[in-house]
């Protein structure tokens, strides 16, 4: 059984940054793609970011472009959310995800979600 388990939110000051990870186990990293996503209270889950199985390819979600890294490190089998300018609509639980499917140039089919998820990390933002 494939186990995606986040670590690393927590509470920050709005303009902070926080760098959740995703361990994998039962899963090669290096022929999965991996995402993140996050819900907020009241809202529906989202897409964040998204990152091919060679690394090369790398996708965000407008709302972060420009604030937010996604990275991964296939000899920990390990993903990287490094959040930066954190505002307090970033504020939710932050999901990791992953899929045997890559992600190509003009595909948007891991907008709506990956074959298998993590439990998700709480993120806080104060004002």
């Amino acid at each position: 059984q494939v186990q995606l388990v986040e670590s690393g939110g927590g509470l920050v000051q709005a303009g902070g940054s926080l760098r959740p990870s995703c361990a994998a186990s039962r899963l090669t990293f290096s022929r999965h793609s991996m995402g993140w996503f996050r819900q907020a209270p009241g809202k529906e889950r989202a897409f964040v970011a998204a990152i091919s199985k060679s690394g090369v390819r790398k996708y965000y979600a407008d709302y972060v472009k420009g604030r937010f890294t996604i990275s991964g490190d296939n000899g920990e089998n390990t993903a990287y959310l490094q959040m930066s300018s954190l505002k307090h609509e970033d504020m939710a639980v932050y999901y990791c995800a992953a899929d045997f499917r890559d992600l190509i140039d003009g595909g948007t089919w891991f907008h709506y979600g990956m074959n298998y998820w993590g439990k998700g990390t709480l993120v806080t933002v104060s004002s």
